[in-house]
Order: C-alpha cells, then sequence, then structure tokens
C-alpha cells in the first residue's frame, strides 16, 4: 500500500509517458542537490493530441507537491475557460499525491489570461505608473463606437473619398499595437487599400488613445501594452518578476510580439519559465501572433532553454498522423517531430476528387449519413473549412435533408444589444467619466437624445463630483419622471458601501421596464439579463465582474439561431481557426486546392507557410476518419442564374503526388460503365468525297 506522498506523486507520475514525464520533471529531480538542478528554461514542443494539457497541470502539481506556494505561480493561458480546466486537473494531481479532501485542492490565484493578469497587475500598480485604479476596459463594440466618435470629431466622416470606417481603423489600431510594426509597414501588409490614409490614421490614432486617457478607459489591445510598457521600466519589472518563482504559458505559439516581451521582462534569465506550444499549430499571425516566438525561444534567455518534444499522439490513427506529418515535414523552419501512436486503424484517410461545390455538398450529406447510419453520432463529426463562406453549398443540403447543424461563430453574448446595455449600466456607475457608457445609458431614459446626453457628460467630466452632477441635472419636461428613477439608482450604484451583487439587482429593476419598451422580444432577451445576474454572483466585486466578462465573454446569447439545438444531436460545421483544440471521430475538409488551402491572398512566404499550418491543423482534428475534398469546378458568382462560367482549380500544393498516394483517393460521382461495343454499320455514303466536292 502507498502511504507517503512521495510514493503517490511517483506514482502519478507514473501515469504519463517518457517525455512527459521528463516536462513534468525538468528541474525537480530530488535525486540533485540545488547546484546540480537544470535551471534553464523549459520549451515543451506539445504535437496535437499528445496530451499537452495533462502534462503542464502535472507539472503544475509537481511544482506544488515539491513545495512551491501557488501564490508564487503565474499560469497564463489564452482563455479563462483553459486556466479553470488547468486549475482543476492539477487540484485532482493534488488531492491524490497530498492525500487533500477532495473538495479543497490548492487554488491558482494567478491562473489567467495574459489580459487578465494584466488588467489586475496595471490596477495595483496604478498610482506607480499613472492609471486611475477605477479604470474600466472596453469590449471590441465600444472601442468601435468610441474610434467612430473621434473620426467625425475630426471630420472624417465627411471626407470626399472613402475614408475606412470605424471597425476598420480598430482592426488598423489593434494589428499594429499587437505587431509592434510602424503603422506604414502594416497598412502596406495588410491593409493596402487604406495606405493612402496613413498620415490621418496616425492623427485619429492619437486622438483615440487621448479620449481613452481622458475617459479613464483602456481597451483589449491596452492590457497588453501598457502591461508590457510597465515592465519596461526595470524596478518595476523587478518587482512584479519577484512575486513569481514559476511563470508557465500555454499556446505559446499563439503570442505576439507583446506578450513576449513580458515574459522575457518577467524573467530575462529564464529561470523558472516553462512554455507549451506547437509552432505546427500557429495559425493566428492576423491577430498579430507571431510563430517566430516559439521558434526563437529556445535563445530568448541569458541561457539557452531545453526543448522537450511530445510526439505520442492519443488522437488520431497512424494513417492519419502519416498523412499529417507529410504535411508538415515540408515546412520551410520547424521545430522537428514525427507525431505516432499505438491506436488501431480504422482505415485510411480520403483524398476525394469532386466535380463541383455542389457534388462536394451530396457527397459530404450523403457521408455523414453513412457515419450516423454506422452509429457515429452527428455530434462527433465535424465538417472543416477555410472561410466561413466556402458551406454555403453544403448548408443548403444540409437544410434541404433536414440534417440539423450549428456552424461555429454567430452572436457573441457581449454583442447583445441587451446585454450592452445592463454592462454600460455598472461600467457607467464604475466609471463616471466613461462616455461610452453614458452615452449609452442615458438614452435608453425617453425623451433624452445625443445633444442632453452629451450636455450631461460634459458637465460630469469637470465635475468634483459626477454623482452630484446626475442628481441636480434638469432633463427636458418628456424625460423628468423616468429621469428621477435613474437618478436614484444611479446614487445606488455609487454607494461605497453597497455590497456586490447588489449592484446587480439595482441596475436589473432599473433596467427591465426600458427592456419591454424596446424589444418585441422582451420575453426571449430577459432570460439572458437574468443569466448575466446569475453570472454576477460568481464574482467578487462590479470590477472584477466588469473586467472578466469582457475579457473572457459567454459565447451565445438567446440572439442565437436556436432550431438545430432543439435536436436530440447535430452536426458540426466550422472555420480551421474556430476548431484549434478540437477533435471529432470524423472530420470533412471542404475546399482542399489551391485558392482556398492556401487561400488566393497568402502570397507571401510567411503567409504560405501558415497556410500549410492551417491544412495541417485540420487534419489532426481527426481521431479515425479523414476526408478532404477537392473540387474540380468553381463557379463565377457573377452572372446569369443559370450560367455556365466556371474555373477548374487543382488540389492543394501541400500534398504533392507523393503524398496523395497516401490516401484511399475516391472519384465521386464514379465514371459511369462503358457501354457494350456494337461493331459499326456498314459505309452507305461517301461522306468524304461530298466534303471535298463542295469546293470544286
Amino acid at each position: 500500500m502507498i502511504h507517503s506522498p512521495e510514493e503517490r506523486l511517483a506514482e502519478a507520475l507514473a501515469q504519463l509517458n517518457d517525455a512527459q514525464r521528463a516536462a513534468v520533471q525538468h528541474g525537480l529531480d530530488a535525486a540533485l542537490g540545488d547546484a546540480a538542478r537544470d535551471e534553464r528554461p523549459l520549451l515543451v514542443i506539445a504535437g496535437a493530441g499528445s496530451g499537452k494539457t495533462s502534462t503542464l497541470a502535472h507539472r503544475v502539481a509537481n511544482l506544488i507537491a515539491r513545495g512551491a506556494d501557488p501564490q508564487r505561480i503565474l499560469l497564463l493561458t489564452f482563455s479563462r475557460r483553459a486556466a479553470q480546466e488547468m486549475e482543476r486537473r492539477a487540484g485532482q494531481v493534488l488531492v491524490r499525491v497530498l492525500g487533500l479532501p477532495s473538495q479543497s485542492p490548492p487554488a491558482l490565484p494567478w491562473a489567467g489570461t495574459f489580459h487578465g493578469v494584466g488588467a489586475r497587475l496595471l490596477r495595483e500598480y496604478a498610482a506607480q505608473i499613472g492609471l486611475d485604479e477605477n479604470f474600466t476596459i472596453h469590449d471590441r463594440g465600444d472601442a468601435e463606437d468610441l474610434m467612430g466618435l473621434v473620426r467625425n470629431d475630426l471630420g472624417l466622416s465627411t471626407s470626399a473619398r472613402r475614408f475606412p470606417l470605424k471597425g476598420t481603423c480598430v482592426s488598423i489600431y489593434s494589428r499594429t499595437v499587437n505587431t509592434c510594426a510602424p503603422l506604414a509597414e502594416v497598412l502596406k501588409q495588410a491593409f493596402p487599400w487604406c495606405a493612402e490614409w496613413e498620415t490621418e490614421l496616425k492623427r485619429l490614432f492619437g486622438a483615440y488613445v487621448e479620449a481613452k486617457q481622458q475617459q479613464h478607459v483602456l481597451d483589449y489591445d491596452d492590457l497588453l501594452l501598457y502591461w508590457a510598457e510597465m515592465m519596461s521600466e526595470p524596478t518595476l519589472a523587478r518587482q512584479v518578476g519577484e512575486r513569481f518563482d514559476h511563470v508557465l504559458v500555454d499556446e505559446y505559439q499563439d503570442t505576439n510580439l507583446l506578450q513576449a516581451a513580458i515574459l522575457r521582462s518577467l524573467k530575462p534569465d529564464g529561470r523558472g519559465v516553462t512554455v507549451v506550444g506547437d509552432d505546427a499549430q500557429s495559425i493566428y499571425s492576423f491577430r498579430g501572433a507571431t510563430v517566430r516566438n516559439i521558434l526563437d525561444f529556445p535563445e530568448h534567455f541569458s541561457q539557452p532553454a531545453r526543448i522537450v518534444t511530445l510526439e505520442r499522439n492519443y488522437r488520431s490513427t497512424q494513417p492519419i498522423l502519416d498523412v499529417s506529418n507529410a504535411v508538415i515535414a515540408a515546412a520551410a523552419e520547424r521545430h522537428a517531430k514525427t507525431l505516432w501512436t499505438d491506436k488501431p486503424s480504422a482505415g485510411q484517410p480520403q483524398l476525394v476528387l469532386v466535380a463541383d461545390e455542389a457534388a462536394q455538398a451530396t457527397w459530404v450529406a450523403d457521408r455523414v449519413l453513412a457515419h450516423r447510419e454506422g452509429g457515429l453520432a452527428l455530434k462527433s463529426q465535424a465538417v472543416l473549412f477555410r472561410t466561413s463562406t466556402h458551406s454555403a453549398a453544403l448548408e443548403l443540403e444540409l437544410a434541404r435533408r433536414n440534417i440539423p447543424f450549428v456552424k461555429y461563430g454567430g452572436l457573441k453574448f457581449l454583442e447583445a444589444a441587451h446585454v450592452k446595455d445592463m454592462l454600460a449600466v455598472l461600467r457607467f456607475a464604475q466609471n463616471p467619466r466613461g462616455r461610452m457608457a453614458g452615452f449609452r445609458v442615458t438614452q435608453l431614459i425617453p425623451g433624452i437624445g445625443p445633444v442632453t446626453s452629451a450636455r450631461l457628460l460634459d458637465a460630469m467630466d469637470t465635475a468634483a463630483d459626477p454623482g452630484e452632477v446626475v442628481r441636480s441635472f434638469v432633463p427636458p419636461s418628456q424625460a423628468q419622471a423616468e429621469w428621477a428613477r435613474f437618478a436614484e439608482a444611479y446614487a445606488a450604484l455609487r454607494q461605497p458601501s453597497l455590497s456586490w451583487p447588489a449592484d446587480m439587482e439595482i441596475a436589473l429593476a432599473w433596467y427591465l421596464p426600458h427592456l419591454e419598451r424596446l424589444y418585441d422580444d422582451s420575453g426571449v432577451r430577459r432570460g439572458d439579463v437574468e443569466q448575466l445576474a446569475r453570472l454576477a454572483a460568481g464574482y467578487g466585486s462590479r470590477e472584477r465582474f466588469l473586467t472578466e466578462l469582457t475579457l473572457d465573454p459567454p459565447e451565445a446569447t438567446s440572439d442565437r439561431p436556436g432550431p438545430p439545438l432543439l435536436d436530440e444531436d447535430y452536426l458540426i460545421l466550422s472555420t480551421i481557426h474556430s476548431a484549434k483544440g478540437q477533435e471529432w471521430t470524423s472530420v470533412h475538409v471542404l475546399n482542399v486546392v489551391d485558392g482556398c488551402i492556401p487561400a488566393d491572398v497568402a502570397q507571401g512566404a510567411q503567409e504560405l507557410e501558415e497556410e500549410r499550418r492551417l491544412l495541417y491543423v485540420a487534419m489532426t482534428r481527426a481521431r479515425d476518419h479523414l476526408h478532404l475534398l477537392v473540387p474540380q469546378r468553381f463557379y463565377v458568382t457573377q452572372q446569369a442564374v443559370r450560367g455556365d462560367r466556371h474555373l477548374y482549380a487543382g488540389r492543394t500544393r501541400f500534398i504533392t503526388a507523393a503524398d496523395a498516394k497516401r490516401f484511399e483517393q475516391v472519384t465521386w460521382p464514379p465514371p459511369p460503365p462503358r457501354a457494350p461495343h456494337v461493331p459499326p454499320p456498314a459505309a452507305t455514303i461517301d461522306l468524304l468525297s461530298r466534303m471535298r466536292a463542295a469546293w470544286r
């Protein structure tokens, strides 16, 4: 019987494979003295399906089991759910190893996203860096609205020539911040149609930054930018870095230059640093991520990193891994690895040649139903595509056959108008100088328009007590009754003694009558705001709730089209980008042709390499069945309804002729059977003589 924690830890680690165990025990070998321990930074190259999450969770558990203080472990992930899952798994290991009650595993108070941890540190150090500690955070929609206001104030919305819209302006600004590239370079590479406006965009972005500072708000990109700038000051960098003995980063291939700079500032010598990722799955350059971070990581610190590679795959069959390995092996630069498995094979992956997109849709629908009849639930099958428009023909075919499906995407929770209304009420109470929230809230009141709202907010900007401005404000006569109700609610929300989540109850009581007045489907929308109230109970304060919900929102609202979800089973449709981190028993990949994968807009060498990685990610989502669809003909869209203008496409360049032999190659529909041979009749006329005679 195993009694001691050391024996229980050894038993837990024995469940890992050799490479996973090497990563988990790096620098923690109890048999070595402190002087002999490996203190190099650790890079874990975790291939698709190689047990990355389990490895990182076991490393966290091993650190704590060997004496590390959970308060001094910084765990950075790309979603709060991922951080919670990592904390849960590490907790399960520690419960077994340390003999703790199952309900009380050690907490990881510094587990979260880069943006979430950044927001927390910026608040803690606000006084030292010139920030108001009560700053609020703009989501993408709020950022676009503020950019639109500044754009209008500068007269750029009345330009005689087409100036970029507010959403495009925010995209340009965001890409410039996250790539740390000059504006001119960003415009040239990603927004060439906006290059002529470089001077005006610089002026706009400067005014946008000033507007945010005046209103004490940060946008999503500022959380990284301000954190990185804070860490560029040696004294502050040292203070923050000394708070943590261990820094672990998940999905490092998805980091941008700001995030890499933050990590180097935290631990310049790399001691205590562990990053996990896969350069072959770096597919988010459009968000500012760069594959260079993980490729160059071994040389980023004052001492070179140790590299541990996880190659054993627990997801896919070997034939699927063989074709996936072949695709990524041709990459121009990578951390070498060859995925393998001992999982039994279910046959070869298929490379399916079809006539056009309509035939592709028919074949996929047929195959999905055949899998279903074979016992494979629709939810265990997925159809992946490069861009959302590629699934149009398939969606029509699925609807025609009454095959329920869910397409990943749709309306995000925080994009729904009624949810934005409720959050604006709380944000306006939290930060009275937040003009975007103030504009939204005050104009919910009948009789209050943009002019009146602006007059109020201007007065609040200059007042020592913004709450008193609200109380004494004189609205138009038709708004006086509703204004009095709002002023009372606002005063209650501003009470320092108010205990969260009572704030939410006050805001909800004030907002519900407006919800019923503004929306015909108020009953459905009410469910969302009530769900918001239930979510609020899980947070310690109004500030924490607003920050976390902005940085990691729920996915869907009641606005989202719902009929497929009423069915007990449904097929998954998803872009490849949205499918990363997921897996299904059967995967169909549409339009595996040049012009789609790689996309026709990908021309540079780096862009083409990312397209190769995108195909690799799609292929490695499959457990047992992989089908790559290759339509030969694409019809030109802008022509008569029954027009026949079309283009021909070839199989993607990422699957060579040699690689194609690893697939079962299918042509659909199969060619018709040859007609039986019938001897021709004896000639009855001399047609050749007639043709010659016509010219004599």
